[in-house]
């Protein structure tokens, strides 16, 4: 099971920064990488695990689950 590693700011900042780039990659404003980038940044959101986090061995979430 995935440890979750991520505060609430920071979920609530990819959830804001995922929906900005798919809004912006349907309005053709940025380009393929918005459509990449913003579904990821809604998954680790939603799961509260950040990959880049494990791998630097570093987490933002202060309780122990």
């Amino acid at each position: 099971m995935m440890r979750k590693d991520m505060s609430g700011y920071d979920r609530v900042f990819r959830i804001l920064l995922g929906l900005y780039l798919i809004a912006f990659a349907i309005s053709g404003q940025v380009g393929n990488w918005g459509w990449v980038v913003g579904p990821v940044m809604l998954l680790t959101a939603t799961t509260a695990h950040c990959p880049m986090y494990s791998l630097l061995g570093f987490r933002l979430r202060k309780s122990t689950d």
